[in-house]
């Protein structure tokens, strides 16, 4: 496992979090895996 850090624009603004991810996995599956968490976040919020 490895930890990478990304940042995602959602709805307009930046924002940096953290994927735990395989080493071998491809860096557009990791960049849909930030941009999960950061709308998750957000809807779960209102």
């Amino acid at each position: 496992m490895m930890n990478v850090t990304v940042l995602v624009d959602y709805m307009g603004r930046n924002y940096t979090t953290n994927v735990l991810a395989q080493r071998d996995t491809d860096e557009s599956t990791i960049m849909q895996m930030a941009y999960e968490q950061v709308r998750k976040q957000w809807t779960t919020i209102k």
